[in-house]
Order: C-alpha cells, then structure tokens, then sequence
C-alpha cells in the first residue's frame, strides 16, 4: 500500500469534515432570516441582503478548507 494514497484518501476526508462547519452555518444564517422575516416582514428585503452577506462570507470558509487542501497535499 502506497503511503500517498492514503494521505490522499486523508485529506479527502478531512475536507468533508471540514465543510460540516459552513453547511452548519449557513443553516443557521437561514433559519435566522426566516425567524426574523416571520417576526418583521417589513424588513423581508433587508434581512435577505444581510443573510446573502451572511451565507457568502461562511461559504468563504468553505472555499479556505479545500484551498489548504490543495496546498497541504
């Protein structure tokens, strides 16, 4: 057994855990904006700018997860 491959099948793994995080997030930023839309629906149109705000700067910790990857492997 080569010891790239599993440092390969590794870091696969460990990007997957590693997207759990902003999945979880950006969950959490929708829900919010659904709560608040409920709570406020005269702000329905800012509460989405924010949560689009929102959901792109957690997806950024997406995008630095898999750019480690590839500098790390």
């Amino acid at each position: 057994m080569d010891i790239a491959a599993i440092n390969g099948n590794i870091a696969t793994v460990g990007y997957g855990l590693a997207a759990i995080g902003p999945a979880i997030g950006v969950g959490i930023v929708v829900g919010k904006t659904i709560e608040g839309v409920a709570r406020q629906p005269e702000l329905a149109g800012r509460l989405q700018v924010l949560m689009y705000i929102g959901i792109a700067f957690t997806e950024a910790l997406a995008f630095i997860g898999i750019a480690v990857g590839f500098i790390f492997h």
